[in-house]
């Protein structure tokens, strides 16, 4: 089998390693078969598509709608290698499913407006399955409303001709969507469980994505609700397009 691709931008090493613990659990795969780039630690390397099965993208910490005088050189970098790589990917429709900071690179990509309208706090929410969403191959088996984990400063306000909606929350309208067949982006964790967000609210409690005093709200409300279904997703793409 061709490998998968996990690229992920987490400075971090705990939250870093833990996702890409996270990712290999609910994909199943080896670290053979997910190969890590950290893209916050260098460059992106070159890459031919033809050598992958596909590529997923984590979460972290940039964000699109920043005005470029406050983002650094890395994300600067960083965003520019994406749009070079979603240039490659959303031509070729490759298998591709970027997790929480992906859906702000495709969005990008795209021409989505992102903005912080429908930021939603470190939680579990209700996600909603469209039309389309109900009948795409990658969310087979999943009910048609699940529940989810989200942390977002900025989100997707206004989606693109080129998406298809595939799930909404009743704080976020775009918590998935899909350019072309094989081209996936989600605002929720699908690789995340609660041992995990744990991890993220402790490392990222002076980040902004809650209020100082406020860590044992946060702690409270990741456990309000049990959330089983997501990373049946990350398995589903494995299953989908290894090859």
């Amino acid at each position: 089998m061709k490998p998968f691709l996990l690229l992920a931008t987490r400075a971090e090493d705990v939250p870093a390693d833990e996702e890409y613990a996270l990712f290999l659990r609910f994909t199943g795969l080896t670290p053979d078969e997910l190969i890590r780039v950290r893209l916050e630690a260098g460059p992106m390397p070159s890459f031919d598509l033809d050598d992958l099965s596909g590529i997923f993208v984590g979460g972290g910490p940039f964000n699109a709608s920043d005005p470029p005088e406050k983002k650094s050189p890395v994300q600067h970098r960083v965003e520019a290698e994406f749009q070079t790589l979603l240039d490659d990917v959303v031509s070729r429709d490759f298998p591709f499913l970027g997790a929480c900071y992906g859906i702000g690179t495709v969005g990008a990509h795209q021409g989505a407006t992102i903005d912080d309208t429908y930021r939603e706090p470190i939680s579990v929410v209700p996600l909603t399955l469209t039309e389309a969403g109900a009948s795409d191959p990658l969310l087979v088996g999943m009910p048609r409303t699940f529940d989810a984990f989200v942390g977002h400063k900025e989100a997707i306000s206004v989606l693109p001709p080129s998406a298809t909606l595939l799930a909404s929350s009743p704080t976020c309208p775009v918590q998935m969507f899909r350019v072309g067949r094989n081209v996936y982006a989600t605002q929720f964790h699908p690789e995340l469980d609660l041992d995990g967000i744990t991890t993220r609210i402790h490392a990222y409690a002076d980040h902004g994505y809650f209020a100082a005093g406020e860590l044992d709200l946060t702690l409270a409300a990741v456990r309000r609700a049990s959330v089983t279904h997501t990373g049946r997703i990350l398995r589903t793409f494995v299953e989908r397009y290894a090859r």
